[in-house]
């Protein structure tokens, strides 16, 4: 099984094969900058990359892959401690890229460039470890997710199907390198099916012409506010968001700015994308799609029970087949459930099988007066305000109610407290308006952009 075929030297050779932060290299350029990477770390355990989206970082991801070396991308504002923990838990033996400030303690090999090689480096064994991803750690530390090459494989394969994406794409995404999304699907979604590849800076809309776009709900949010923009999207053959749920708002002005509804994607760092909605099929509101071939799921209430499939009833999902991971770095896997995953979000189903998210177990549900208020949706109804860049929404102690709604609130223009209350009471019941409304400059993120909603439930 040859993972990226790009790299084994397949394919009409392009001049753009690859473009990140200005900068540009071919096809035949990229195949011999990956190999003289191999070539220096062909020995190593484990390889962790900076990934600061620059062509160095991607050379280095990709020069890993096709060495067969596990891959563990560093998320670039993680702070010191966090990374140290990140290195030793993953085993990693050599950082590529510049040597960090602070030093890591581990060898540092630079890449560079200029270097060219022409060995050939063997096809690992499907089963072997790909890359180490770690989760985002919204709800407690993060942890290290071992996915193999087969499993990366038959995700991509399923996808270009259900895309129809071919070699004659060009692929724009804005995506983190340190995230299944940008990784995974962008970026060796994007040499295994002989696309083009354009990566964006994490805070860029757009960039140059493409015909996919995948990008994250909050990048897109910030397309549908600029008319002109999401206009110049007109021209794609497909847009594609996932890592998060999309607000319907937000899907509907770019169904109209663009012509293109945009389809919405399922995964999680040890499932992949498990669902997604087709091309060219009509979007269902506010769904994710249904299954990939071979994909199975099961929504199940507190007593273990499926729940019926009328698109009401939620529960817990989980997740099976080939695009599951392999294990955790910490000897941690799948065992305990058989070949199911439980991934902790609560879901429901409908008739046909397509899936809608409601948010994280635990973190995304506020019990109130015996009721269940889901945070995702009255985190929607916020983002739908013209004046709001930004919202959370978690449950905080009551004294009659048990927990009551607690918004947190970044605006873009003065707003009260009421006006916004008043805004989710005229789209969502009464249990579901916020009691609270915090207006703050930021919302708390871990290090790979989970707002971490146990500090905003600490804060009241």
């Amino acid at each position: 099984m040859t993972l990226l075929p790009a790299l084994r030297g397949s394919g009409a050779d392009r001049a753009d094969a690859v473009r990140v932060a200005g900068g540009t290299l071919s096809s035949e350029a990229l195949l011999g900058c990956v190999t003289a990477v191999a070539d220096r770390i062909r020995d190593a355990g484990v390889v962790a990359v900076d990934a600061t989206p620059t062509l160095e970082t991607v050379v280095g991801m990709l020069g890993a892959v096709h060495a067969g070396v596990p891959l563990v991308p560093l998320p670039p504002d993680a702070e010191q401690h966090e990374r140290n923990r990140i290195l030793r838990q993953s085993g990693t033996t050599v950082v590529l890229g510049a040597r960090q400030p602070g030093g890591d303690r581990l060898p540092t090999v630079p890449v560079d460039l200029r270097q060219r090689s022409s060995t050939h480096h063997p096809e690992p064994e499907p089963g072997a470890d790909a890359v180490i991803l770690y989760t985002g750690g919204a709800a407690g530390p993060s942890r290290g997710v071992r996915i193999s090459r087969r499993a990366i494989a038959a995700d991509l394969d399923l996808l270009a199907d259900a895309w129809r994406w071919s070699g004659e794409d060009v692929v724009v995404q804005g995506a983190p390198l340190f995230r299944a999304y940008g990784l995974v699907v962008g970026l060796l979604g994007a040499l295994r099916a002989g696309s083009r590849f354009v990566h964006l800076d994490r805070n860029a809309c757009a960039g140059p012409t493409g015909t996919m776009y995948l990008a994250l709900p909050a990048q897109w949010a910030r397309i549908a506010r600029n008319g002109p923009l999401a206009r110049s999207l007109a021209a794609a053959r497909i847009l594609i968001s996932a890592d998060a749920p999309l607000a319907t708002a937000v899907a509907e002005r770019l169904r109209l700015l663009t012509s293109h509804a945009p389809v919405q994607a399922y995964g999680t760092t040890e499932t992949l994308v498990a669902m997604t909605g087709r091309a060219g099929d009509p979007p269902v509101d506010g769904a994710v799609g249904s299954p990939l071939p071979g994909v199975e799921t099961r929504v199940l209430d507190r007593e273990d029970r499926p729940v019926p499939a009328d698109g009401e009833a939620v529960g817990e999902l989980s997740v099976r087949g080939p695009t599951l991971f392999s294990g955790y770095v910490d000897g941690g896997g799948r065992s305990a459930a058989g070949p199911w995953h439980a991934t902790g979000d609560l879901a429901t189903v409908a008739a046909d099988g397509s899936h809608r998210i409601i948010g994280r177990r635990g973190l995304d549900v506020v019990h109130s007066r015996g009721r269940r208020v889901h945070a995702g949706q009255v985190e929607e109804t916020l983002m739908n305000h013209p004046g709001v860049r930004d919202a959370a929404v978690v449950g905080t102690p009551h004294p009659t109610l048990g927990e009551q709604v607690t918004a947190y609130v970044v605006a873009t223009e003065d707003l009260t407290a009421q006006v916004l209350i008043d805004h989710v009471g005229r789209h969502l019941s009464a249990a579901q308006r916020p009691r609270r409304v915090h207006f703050v400059d930021e919302l708390p993120r871990t290090a790979l952009g989970r707002i971490r909603k146990s500090l905003l439930v600490a804060a009241g």
